[in-house]
């Protein structure tokens, strides 16, 4: 079942088209990449999913439902939420406050009635809590819930982001370049994570990655842009051996 369309959209900026016509659909339950070198147009189709910018021509639909020009605070109630290529923590706050801060899209308590501990926000930041541990877990990061994000480590502020993008129970989960300053290891095991948040949390990801044997191994099934227009569209095995890909962006085989 679809749970995302893009039908053509695009958007100009002055003279510029950075969006052309893309079209392209997520069933539930998808692990889908889009990839394409540096100016493609990436994000910003990112940003036109998430309200960021309104298409200047095109529809979007999500689960049906056109959302096309739609607010971004009104995109995240309605299910779809992302991180960023520039990683947006509260530096301040510890790892489990900023997860709880994302919970807060769910809840009818206020932050600044949480912050204040009145009465009656004191059960439901508790069970905020409650579940921002649960996805400390799922990222591997509860054993530094109580540390200050700004002392993570650059891979583990990435895993910290998906943690607090999933506190507000989104249908669709965007990743944008979330292996990014990441190590072997780190990227192994945030594969096997971005595959559980998928199997057991029921989320569909939709994911920009410049690292190529990471989206090979995670996505199945991949769009291509190039300059703001796509390319190719397939499974990993068909874009890997694409010659359009290979030009645009691989440079050889994969």
């Amino acid at each position: 079942m679809s749970i995302l369309k893009l039908d053509k959209a695009m958007i100009r900026f002055g003279g510029l088209v950075a969006v052309n016509e893309v079209s392209f659909e997520l069933n539930k339950g998808d692990l889908f990449g889009l990839i394409g070198p540096n100016g493609a147009g990436k994000t910003t189709c990112f940003n036109l999913i998430t309200g960021v910018y309104k298409p200047t021509s095109g529809q979007i639909l999500f689960n049906g439902t056109d959302i096309t020009g739609t607010p971004s605070n009104k995109i995240a109630k309605l299910g779809i939420c992302r991180t960023f290529q520039n990683i947006r923590l509260f530096k301040a706050l510890s790892v489990l406050e900023n997860v709880v801060v994302g919970g807060f899209l769910r809840h009818k308590t206020g932050l600044f009635s949480a912050l204040a501990y009145l009465p009656n926000s004191i059960h439901e930041t508790d069970k905020l809590k409650a579940d921002a541990m649960e996805l400390l877990r799922v990222v591997n990061l509860d054993h530094v819930a109580h540390v200050r994000s700004a002392d993570l480590s650059y891979g583990m502020q990435r895993r910290l982001e998906i943690a607090r993008a999933m506190a507000t129970q989104p249908e669709l989960l965007l990743l944008d370049e979330p292996a990014a300053g990441m190590n072997p290891q780190e990227k192994e095991e945030l594969l096997l994570m971005v595959k559980k948040i998928r199997d057991e949390h029921g989320m569909t990801v939709l994911l920009i990655e410049h690292d190529m044997r990471f989206v090979m191994g995670l996505c199945e099934r991949i769009v291509v842009l190039d300059h703001g227009e796509e390319i190719a569209q397939g499974p990993p095995s068909a874009i890997r051996n694409d010659p359009k890909v290979i030009a645009a962006y691989l440079g050889e085989a994969v």
